[in-house]
This record gives structure tokens, sequence and C-alpha cells, in this order.
């Protein structure tokens, strides 16, 4: 069987080619966009209505298929007020073109919010000063910046130990980086109820932990009883890093990959895994 690759590519095929890949990268980013945040469980729930909608459908059953169709016509409104944080973080990131590729000023700034958090936490470490510091991926962290009090300043190594010095106004509780810019102190993040955390942690890693099952946000904690260095995300928490290690782990996960795809978590768990180490 010969294909007819004249009468296959034409114009219009093309044009239908274009118009789905479109729709699904949209849909590709929604989902990144709602990935690890309370919206995905709300998004479930939509899709449920859709199947009983179509179930009673198929049934006869009427009742139920006015209740649903009610649901669905009044649901478009109260998905613009439920899901609002999410549509305001992707029209931000259109807004900021976070979608494409970093360019050099970006990097530049990643690099050097990656040199003040090392400086913060060097000091922090040597004196035992507690800390709790949390970065913001793509999963927005807006309505935990509303908790603390709202700084937006330029991060540096002296600020962040400031702000972390034992009794002062802002030591209690976490800094928020969002846009590499300091956006809040002493906000409140969730703990986590998870048994599997050592009962030796206390409430900055359960809170590490807790905001990292519910956001993809990279949160670093130094440790008041022993200095010693975590960092958490997606629920992973690995404890007792060297400068070597969080700096490896931060450059993974902040400043873009130029080749590989590989999350950078797991990359790095490998290979630290490799090396003997555990948690």
């Amino acid at each position: 069987m010969q294909i007819d690759w004249a009468n296959l590519i034409t114009w219009h095929n093309l044009i239908n080619l274009i118009d789905i890949a479109v729709v699904w990268f949209v849909i590709y980013r929604l989902m990144m966009l709602l990935k690890g945040t309370k919206a995905v469980q709300l998004f479930k729930g939509v899709i449920i209505i859709v199947l009983i909608k179509m179930i009673s459908w198929y049934l006869g059953l009427e009742t139920v298929s006015w209740i649903m169709d009610q649901v669905i016509n009044w649901g478009f409104i109260a998905m613009i007020i439920i899901f609002q944080p999410e549509i305001r973080r992707g029209l931000e990131h259109l807004g900021r073109g976070s979608i494409f590729k970093y360019n050099k000023r970006q990097i530049r700034e990643e690099e050097q919010m990656i040199n003040a958090l090392d400086e913060a936490i060097q000091y922090m470490s040597k004196r035992r000063i507690g800390a709790l510091i949390t970065i913001q991926l793509q999963t927005g962290l807006d309505e935990y910046i509303e908790t603390g009090i709202p700084l937006d300043a330029d991060i540096t190594g002296a600020l962040l130990i400031n702000i972390f010095i034992p009794n002062t106004p802002l030591h209690d509780g976490a800094v928020i980086i969002k846009d590499n810019k300091i956006a809040v102190a002493a906000a409140y993040l969730p703990l986590s109820e998870s048994n599997l955390i050592p009962k030796s942690l206390g409430t900055r890693h359960r809170a590490a932990v807790g905001i990292s099952e519910v956001t993809d946000a990279l949160t670093i904690v130094v440790s008041e009883e022993t200095g010693g260095v975590t960092i958490t995300k997606n629920n992973e928490l690995i404890r007792d890093l060297t400068q070597k290690e969080y700096l490896k782990l931060l450059n993974n996960e902040l400043l873009p990959a130029e080749t590989e795809n590989q999350n950078s978590v797991a990359r790095f768990f490998d290979n630290l895994f490799k090396g003997g180490k555990t948690k």
C-alpha cells in the first residue's frame, strides 16, 4: 500500500496538527501548574461530576442528570473562584515568560541566590542558629506568604542571618523566597503528620516536610540543636548535608539543566546513595 503524501501533507492538515499541539501544550501546562497543589483534589472532584453526568444520562436517571446539569452550568463561575490562585500564577508565568528557557539574567540571579544561601547556611550552621527557608518553584505559595510579614527584599546572606538571630521579631517561622526575592519572614507552614519523621526532629523539620507534601517547594532547615543542614522537596527529607552536598542539590534544582531531563532530586539521591550515605 502506497501512501499518498501529496494529499496527506496539506495546509489544512498542518493547521489541524498545530491546533492539536497547542491544545495538548495548554493541557500539559495546566497539569504542571496544578501538580502538588490542593487544587488537584478539586480537579478530581470535577472529573467525578462529569462522569456521574455521563452515567446518569446513559442510564436515564433524569433527576440526577438535571442536578448534574445545574452543577456544571454554575461550575464555571465556581471554577474561576476555586482555582483563582492557579489561574493568577499561570498568567504570571506567561507574563514573565518562564515557560521558556532561562535567560542569562535569570541564571545570574539564581547563582547569586545560591551564594547568599550558602553564606547564611554556613554562618548559622556553625553557630547553631535555627533557620527555615522555603523557595517557591512552580507551585504557588501565596496562601502561606499571606501568613508572614512582608519584606520583598533582595536576597543576601547578611539579611537571612539577621532574620534568624534568636529573640528577634522575625526569627520564629519561615522565610519564603519567591521570584528571587525574600517575599516574607515569620510565615507559617503546614506541619506534617507523617510517622516516618524521626521523633528527634523538631517543628522546623515537620514544617519543611509538611510544605513538601502539598507543594513542589524546596525547603532548607538549619537545626538549632546540632547545626545540621536538611533539605526537603517532594516529600523527600535528607539530613546532615555537607556544604558540597547541599550546594550540588541547590544547583541541580535552581539552575536550568543543559542536557539531562532526569529529575534532579532523584539524580542527587542516586549519586548520594551510591556514595554510601543514607538518610
